[in-house]
C-alpha cells in the first residue's frame, strides 16, 4: 500500500521501465561531472600559476620570518580551510596554521553573544598580529563575515588570500592575493579549490624548504 503522504514525492513509488538504462544514464552523468571536475581543476591551477606563485612567494616570506596562517570558511568552506590547515602541517616543511572554523564553543558564543558577522573577525582581532597570513575560503565571494574578517585582518597588518569561487564575488576587492575559480557550479567550485590550496600548501612548503634553516 503506498503512504499516504506518497502524493508528495511520486517519484518514490515509480518503478524504472528500463533498469539497464537508468544504470547506464546515472554512469554517464558521473564519468561526465569527473571530467568536467578534471578540466576545471587543471585549468584553474594553469590560469593561476603566477598568481599562485606570487601568493606562495608572500606567504612563505611572512612564515620565514615567524607568522602564521589562520584559515576560515562558512559551512563547506570551513571543512576546507581545515583540510588547508591540515595540509599545512604535513608538508616536507610545515607550515603554522589554525582554523578558525575549528572551535564550536567559540563559534557559537561569538555568534551568540555579538552576531555571525563577527564570529571570523573577532578571532582575527584577537589572534592576529602583523606579519600573520589570513586565508579565506568562500565559493561565492559573498560572505559578509568571511569579507569582515579579512577587513579586520589588512586593518591589523595580515595578508590576506582568498580561495574563492564565481571568479572572486565582493571578496576580490578585500585580499591582497585572490586565487579565482571561474565556474558558476558550487561543487566544481569546490573541487577547485581543493586543487588550488593543494598547489599553494606544497608552493609554499618547497620555498620555505629552498630557503633552509
Amino acid at each position: 500500500m503506498a503512504e499516504a503522504t506518497g502524493f508528495l514525492y511520486p517519484f518514490l513509488d515509480a518503478a524504472p521501465d528500463d533498469p539497464a538504462a537508468l544504470l547506464g544514464d546515472l554512469s554517464r552523468s558521473a564519468v561526465e561531472k569527473w571530467e568536467v571536475s578534471v578540466a576545471l581543476r587543471r585549468t584553474t591551477v594553469e590560469d593561476l600559476e603566477g598568481d599562485l606563485a606570487a601568493t606562495a612567494d608572500a606567504m612563505a616570506t611572512l612564515v620565514a620570518a615567524g607568522g602564521r596562517v589562520l584559515a576560515f570558511g562558512n559551512g563547506g568552506s570551513a571543512a576546507d580551510a581545515e583540510a588547508f590547515v591540515q595540509s599545512c602541517a604535513s608538508g616536507p616543511e610545515p607550515v603554522p596554521a589554525v582554523s578558525l572554523a575549528a572551535d564550536p564553543a567559540v563559534l557559537t558564543a561569538l555568534a551568540n553573544d555579538i552576531g555571525v558577522d563577527a564570529i571570523f573577525a573577532r578571532q582575527i582581532a584577537a589572534h592576529g598580529r602583523s606579519g600573520d597570513v589570513a586565508v579565506a575560503f568562500s565559493t561565492s565571494g559573498g560572505s559578509s563575515n568571511v569579507i569582515a574578517a579579512l577587513d579586520q585582518a589588512r586593518s591589523a597588518g595580515l595578508l590576506t588570500i582568498g580561495i574563492v569561487g564565481y571568479g572572486g564575488g565582493a571578496l576580490r576587492t578585500h585580499v591582497h592575493h585572490c586565487l579565482a575559480v571561474h565556474s558558476d557550479s558550487v561543487h566544481r567550485i569546490q573541487e577547485a579549490q581543493t586543487a588550488v590550496a593543494s598547489t599553494l600548501v606544497g608552493a609554499v612548503s618547497r620555498r620555505l624548504e629552498e630557503r633552509g634553516p
